[in-house]
């Protein structure tokens, strides 16, 4: 069941735009106002939640170190599992980030007859991680070339990368293939991984079924419904999305919309789900810390000014409690105490 609800959730969307665009008058809500109320939730809600964890305080310095910190100047220390300056971390963030070094170092445990306990490497994730990933990235950057006029070359450089196969005619890019792909096998992970099946929940599963749905009403419009899609209305609402000045002028195909409604759809889910790791990795006091706790001081902002308090002040301050309580104090009560 917590993958049934997820997939119901995507096809009613689906349903929803379909039979939507289908009402006269509709189409302006779906094809502006709803991606502009999808964009104002993404950026207002990302913000937010960037603001919030930059606000978080770090009480010391939490850095996950997996090699040999800097102790001796004479002893070899990992610059990057153990960084302790500024260019060290970056180097390390920077590997993070583009080359997903985490989940390339990832391992698997298992248990064998005897009972023995084994640790293996396991590369499969990190190679399903990156492919989804970079085609999402690749896609995303293609798409520019409807809301810019003229396209840039980086865009026309990607595309044609992208496209450099030249499969089919119209040209089926790669990330088509490898973006499905990718989905397919972090989809199939959660259903065969036990482990991982047992701790998936349904906000798991939702965002996968709703790219994999953002993925196929791509691939049908550019493949399959062609002939019923007008690329040249579609270039004139990116365009005009994008200086404030929407317009449809045309019918566009209900295909079009429901693949914007599921876009939209994501993007005002995007801030409040788990796939805010792409602005919580920034973020994280486990990989952008140095780990210099032995070298600089951490004081805590929020400590309160603490006064020297020197053992006679608390003696002068406590010394009728300690007598009643038989603790010995250098100085007895006054004579006239009891008065």
């Amino acid at each position: 069941m917590k993958y049934i609800f997820p997939m119901a959730a995507v096809i009613a969307l689906v349903l929803i735009a379909w039979i939507g665009s289908k009402i006269p008058g509709m189409q302006y809500l779906f094809g502006v106002v709803v991606p502009y109320a999808a964009i104002a939730t993404f950026v207002i809600g990302f913000c937010y939640r960037v603001v919030q964890w930059a606000k978080s305080p770090v009480p010391f310095r939490i850095p996950t170190t997996c090699g040999q910190g800097y102790t001796l100047p004479w002893i070899k220390y990992d610059k990057l599992e153990a960084p302790v300056n500024t260019s060290q971390v970056v180097a390390r963030m920077f590997l993070e980030i583009v080359l997903f070094r985490s989940l390339w170092r990832n391992t698997k445990a298992e248990i064998h007859d005897g009972p023995k306990l084994t640790y293996e490497s396991s590369k499969w994730l990190w190679l399903f991680g990156i492919l989804f990933h970079y085609s999402f990235l690749t896609i995303v950057l293609r798409h520019l070339r409807l809301f810019l006029d003229p396209v840039p070359g980086f865009v026309l450089a990607v595309e044609f990368m992208d496209s450099i196969l030249q499969i089919g005619a119209p040209t089926m890019y790669l990330t088509d293939v490898t973006i499905v792909l990718g989905l397919l096998l972090l989809f199939g992970r959660r259903l065969v991984n036990r482990q991982v099946k047992y701790i998936s929940l349904a906000n798991d599963y939702f965002p996968l079924f709703l790219i994999f749905g953002i993925a196929v009403s791509g691939i049908l419009m550019r493949f399959y419904i062609r002939t019923d899609v007008d690329i040249i209305s579609i270039k004139r609402l990116a365009v005009g999305l994008a200086t404030f000045q929407p317009a449809i002028l045309t019918d566009i195909s209900s295909i079009f919309y429901i693949h914007l409604f599921l876009v939209s759809t994501l993007l005002a889910y995007f801030p409040y789900s788990k796939l805010m790791h792409m602005g919580g990795v920034f973020l994280s006091p486990t990989r952008n810390l140095p780990n210099n706790s032995r070298m600089v001081r951490h004081i805590n902002p929020w400590n309160p000014d603490i006064r020297p308090h020197s053992y006679a002040g608390y003696e002068d301050e406590f010394r009728e409690f300690m007598v009643e309580n038989d603790i010995p104090v250098e100085k007895g009560l006054p004579e006239n105490s009891g008065e």
